[in-house]
């Protein structure tokens, strides 16, 4: 079991449109992008004009055209999460993170974090892309309560949109920037806590979605769907028959691939669309932030009595499954 004390979001303040992708002359208008992928506006880190003159035909480069560094954005979503926990940053005794898309092979992400908000404490990274955030959590539950700090600190940034080739129409309209931050503790009680974890990969199929070194993103954009929505129904559905709950308190959170996906999912498994909790239309694809900054924007809407099922898929390829569960006593 984890125990959640706060969760935070960040999202830079450059909006792609429909219209600007449009704009960029790749064979994809805004009624394509909306049918196809049901997203309408994903936010960046980086300059709209240098998109619209590059297209980010070397990633390189992208750095330079940063409006923020990913840790002004890690910083900023762990203030918010800080201060739901009602906790300073001197409280935290370790920080880890996670991200798809490092700007530094070495060192850890999480110690250029923990460098931004002044936190001395042990700092690591544990990535497994999309599916990060179930990861973390699990092998922190694997840890012995004894063995870890009162409170963790765990920060996820993506600058999705810094290996994104905006000249090729099937990517393009897919991925957004954001970061998310939660404060968890094996050892603190809270009202809300993770109950069960399950997660795998199946790594035969590495090679089905890449970020090469200075390269662009790239994926079997079919076969990773499918798989995508196997893996997220099966989660789901095993959730849903370990954990029965009233069914108005059961609801739902999925990586935020594209809207058409986390439909097929909440078809498959019966959950309307007022108990499924999603962002991915007006922020895109955050990669492993996604799901965490969806319940992060819903942090005052969490009751108790809450089952919340997050369950998510990334490259490698891998996934993973959790509970969220709010309770009335800590």
């Amino acid at each position: 079991m984890i125990y959640l004390h706060g969760l935070g979001h960040f999202y830079p303040e450059n909006v792609i449109t429909n219209k600007f992708i449009s704009e960029l002359d790749i064979g994809s208008d805004e009624q394509w992008i909306m049918e196809r992928v049901g997203i309408a506006e994903r936010r960046t880190s980086l300059s709209l004009d240098y998109i619209k003159k590059t297209k980010n035909s070397d990633p390189r480069a992208a750095s330079e055209a940063s409006i923020h560094t990913r840790a002004e954005a890690g910083a900023a979503a762990a203030a918010m999460a800080l201060q739901r926990a009602g906790l300073s940053a001197g409280d935290i005794g370790m920080v880890i993170s996670g991200t798809s898309t490092p700007h530094y092979t070495i060192p850890a992400e999480a110690s250029i974090i923990a460098a931004e908000l002044g936190i001395e404490a042990p700092c690591f990274d544990i990535n497994a892309a999309c599916s990060t955030f179930v990861v973390q959590m699990a092998c922190l539950g694997q840890m012995s309560a004894g063995h870890t700090p009162n409170f963790v600190l765990v920060v996820n940034p993506e600058n999705y949109t810094h290996v994104v080739d905006y000249s090729d129409r099937r990517v393009a309209p897919l991925f957004g920037d954001g970061c998310s931050a939660a404060v968890i503790s094996a050892s603190e009680p809270s009202k809300k806590r993770f109950e069960v974890f399950d997660y795998g990969s199946r790594p035969d199929s590495w090679e089905k979605v890449r970020i090469p070194r200075a390269g662009h993103f790239s994926q079997d954009g079919s076969y990773v769907q499918r798989f995508a929505i196997r893996k997220a129904t099966e989660g789901v559905r095993q959730l849903q028959q370990q954990y029965p709950a009233d069914t108005e308190k059961f609801k739902f959170v999925g990586h935020q691939a594209n809207l058409m996906m986390l439909n097929t999912v909440c078809r498959r498994c019966d959950i309307p669309e007022s108990r499924h909790l999603y962002n991915v239309v007006d922020f895109g694809n955050t990669g492993c932030s996604s799901a965490p900054a969806v319940l992060s924007q819903n942090w005052d809407r969490l009751c108790p009595g809450d089952h919340i099922a997050v369950a998510v898929v990334g490259s490698g390829l891998t996934w993973g499954h959790t509970l969220l569960k709010i309770t009335a006593e800590e």
